[in-house]
């Protein structure tokens, strides 16, 4: 088997993590959120919370990719740490949760904000984002990788300059108000409030991005921890950004429920036109986010393939180093995730397994360095033990809360793991 080309610089890594980032999430769930939770304070406490998760977590991961480095992300930690038998488990999910469903809930956002402006039907908008750029990414790797540093620096200076007008722009009569109220706490301590936080922990999903490619990064050892917790914090300042920008410019009664919160405050900020090309360039955001995904989620089958015979055509790559079957298979999928049109059910399916495998893989820091104390680890978390122990509480809680609130997920997700752990490991069945 070749050596895998090295193209991935820091700065590219970085990029890579802050796409897949920002994408759905962040223009999509505060209205599910502030139907549950109708408080400012709250609601940006929600947001700061994730932001310190998302980094424990990212701390936790860095120090996994810089002690046991290579492509593949749970799928490879958690054949290391636990079990092969569980982390071919956690390659599926990732494959079909972790990215695949993340490709068709931000080509369904991509759908809904477009067809405001082009009165297309979204569905076919989706499809059509979801096809064209995986034809990109499946040709070259050098073409999927200077696209992708293109689209997400565009990303970054048109959500910055769309913050700067919204927070420029005076307070909607009935928006909530960012300050402390009397019932924040109450807030704070509900269930819809843990619910609230899967929602969140979706739109921070994305800071392990960098350790899915780990073979094609240059120093991985020193670049992925970097990229890592740079994009996190980076992106941790967005979102709080963008989130008072929407709180300031949508009134409650308009915000509570909606799934097109950028565009509806692009339209509150921009007027009735504006907001329809708003909508349009906020659209064109997301490619930037499938394109990530597109280019880090196929490295996952590419490694299950290398050590699954039965998978082994999935670690082929073409002429130009593109993993194009594992690149046509999780795009396959996407497409029918797309077709199911539910887009609040995917998001929920999606976030809960998700915060259950980071957990799973966070707390394998804890076990390689009881077991493994000897392991070179060229970066180390600092802080230890605190940052995995808050990350798998504060995650612990929410999915409790997803449990008591949405138990038809659960089940669905505990469905979709025996069913994978039964097709996956066939002789360990007993």
């Amino acid at each position: 088997m070749p050596k895998p080309r090295r193209f991935i610089g820091y700065r590219t890594a970085v990029l890579l993590v802050v796409a897949n980032m920002i994408g759905t999430g962040v223009f999509t769930t505060l209205g599910l959120q502030a139907a549950a939770v109708p408080n400012g304070a709250a609601l940006l406490l929600l947001w700061g919370l994730g932001a310190l998760v998302a980094l424990c977590g990212a701390l936790s991961y860095a120090e996994l990719a810089a002690s046991v480095p290579r492509s593949g992300g749970e799928y490879h930690f958690l054949s290391r740490i636990y079990h092969p038998a569980l982390g071919r488990l956690a390659g599926l999910v990732s494959v079909v949760v972790g990215f695949a469903a993340p490709v068709a809930l931000a080509a369904m956002a991509l759908g809904r904000y477009a067809g405001i402006f082009l009165r297309v039907d979204p569905l076919w908008i989706a499809v059509c984002a979801i096809v064209i750029i995986t034809a990109l990414h499946a040709v070259e790797v050098e073409l999927g990788r200077t696209f992708q540093v293109l689209a997400t620096l565009v990303k970054v200076t048109v959500i910055l300059l769309f913050a700067a007008a919204a927070m420029a722009h005076g307070t909607v009569p009935g928006s909530l108000s960012p300050l402390p109220t009397a019932d924040t706490l109450a807030w704070v301590f509900s269930a819809p409030f843990g619910l609230s936080l899967i929602y969140v922990s979706y739109a921070y999903a994305g800071w392990n991005a960098a350790a899915y490619v780990v073979d094609e990064v240059s120093e991985p050892e020193k670049t992925v921890p970097r990229a890592l917790t740079h994009g996190t914090l980076a992106v941790a300042a967005i979102y709080l950004l963008l989130n008072l920008a929407f709180l300031k410019t949508i009134g409650l009664d308009a915000l509570a429920g909606t799934v097109e919160v950028g565009a509806l405050s692009a339209r509150n900020v921009f007027g009735d036109t504006g907001g329809r090309w708003f909508s349009l360039a906020l659209s064109l955001l997301l490619v930037s986010t499938i394109s990530a995904m597109v280019l880090a989620g196929p490295r996952v089958l590419q490694t299950m393939g290398e050590d699954i015979p039965a998978l082994r055509g999935l670690g082929a790559c073409n002429r130009r180093g593109a993993p194009t079957r594992a690149i046509l298979l999780q795009q396959g999928l996407a497409l029918a995730f797309v077709l199911t049109n539910s887009f609040e059910g995917v998001l929920t399916f999606a976030g809960f397994t998700l915060a259950l495998f980071s957990c799973l893989t966070v707390a394998g820091v804890c076990r390689l360095r009881a077991r493994e104390p000897a392991l070179a680890r060229p970066f180390r978390l600092p802080l230890y033990p605190l940052p995995p122990l808050l990350f798998l509480l504060v995650n612990g809680l929410a999915l409790l809360a997803v449990i008591w609130e949405r138990p038809q997920t659960a089940l669905a997700v505990l469905a979709l793991l025996v069913l994978g752990g039964l097709l996956l490991n066939p002789n360990e069945r007993a």
